[in-house]
């Protein structure tokens, strides 16, 4: 099973790099791209570190990446003319499939958990399968052609653009950051300003740690590794705190820190560009006033729930 598990899994890697090995032909072949050898390029290189990154060795996925940041660098990366339906098209639609739209997106969400928790394949594989079975779902429900979804996927990558990659840079930062010890230098500099048993000191370094870890790197996973090593486990946890309880609010709270940050870009950078927003912040600035009440809630329940 656990090789079934890795099978699917890697179905999914090279389906995803499919799909940016579409966008990247499709942006060579458009001889009006204000940029297509520079685009192209940048999503061929993702996609092969998708498709094959299983494959390729280690330094040399390194050098693509690298080879994808001086893309970026000097901006040699555009949208280009994409696909846009029109708005009586779109009005059309939306009058004839009303809230219907909804059936697919809590069926990968449904798909995924019952996946998880009733099958013996991982959560990921159970994500990756909700995924496709909703895009069957979606594509029933609208009666959209199968190309529809290809040409869609297309738009929406370009749209996104370069900071989609930023969760999976992110993610490995994490692992990097915690395999570099970063997590015993923030206990060391920590301990010098935390006085010793303060439980009420400690939480809110716990929490207020993930939160600014959070906003810096963009991702709450990549955050909680190095934040719990560093200041849940030795200010916190060691202090009589339940470590479930603890944990599962740390994690919750640097999703407080992820409301606060570009850096978060498929939660913050993506709705930006998929509603053309003007303000590129305009996101975050909704979401401040929210992030700020559940900061001062997870620093109450962990100091009362936890202990």
């Amino acid at each position: 099973m656990e090789q079934l598990s890795a099978n699917l899994l890697e179905l999914f890697f090279i389906l995803t790099g499919l799909l940016m090995g579409y966008t990247g032909i499709k942006a060579v072949l458009d001889k009006n791209h204000p940029a297509r050898w520079g685009t192209g390029m940048f999503w061929l290189l993702l996609a092969a570190t998708f498709a094959l990154g299983n494959v390729i060795p280690p330094v040399i996925n390194g050098l693509l990446i690298i080879l994808m940041g001086i893309l970026t660098f000097f901006k040699q990366v555009k949208i280009g003319a994409i696909s846009e339906t029109s708005e009586i098209e779109a009005k059309k639609r939306s009058d004839r499939i009303g809230n219907k739209i909804f059936i697919p997106v809590v069926s990968l969400a449904l798909i995924a958990i019952l996946i998880a928790q009733f099958t013996p394949l991982s959560g990921q594989v159970g994500i990756g399968l909700g995924a496709v079975s909703s895009l069957i779902i979606a594509i029933w429900i609208t009666k959209a052609k199968p190309k529809e979804a290809i040409t869609e996927g297309d738009r929406m990558v370009r749209q996104v653009g370069t900071v989609g990659i930023l969760p999976q840079l992110l993610a490995a930062l994490g692992v990097i950051f915690t395999a570099a010890g970063v997590g015993d230098v923030i206990a060391d500099m920590i301990s010098t300003v935390i006085p010793q048993g303060n439980q009420l000191a400690g939480v809110l370094a716990y929490v207020i740690g993930m939160i600014v870890f959070t906003i810096i790197m963009g991702n709450a996973f990549a955050a909680f590794t190095v934040i719990t090593a560093g200041i849940g486990i030795p200010f916190v946890i060691s202090q009589g705190a339940d470590p479930v309880i603890a944990g599962a609010l740390a994690m919750t709270a640097g999703y407080c820190g992820t409301l606060l940050t570009p850096m978060a870009a498929n939660f913050n950078a993506l709705p930006v560009a998929l509603l053309e927003m003007k303000n590129p912040n305009g996101v975050i600035k909704e979401q401040f006033p929210y992030a700020i009440v559940m900061i001062i809630v997870h620093v109450g329940l962990m100091y009362f729930w936890a202990f």
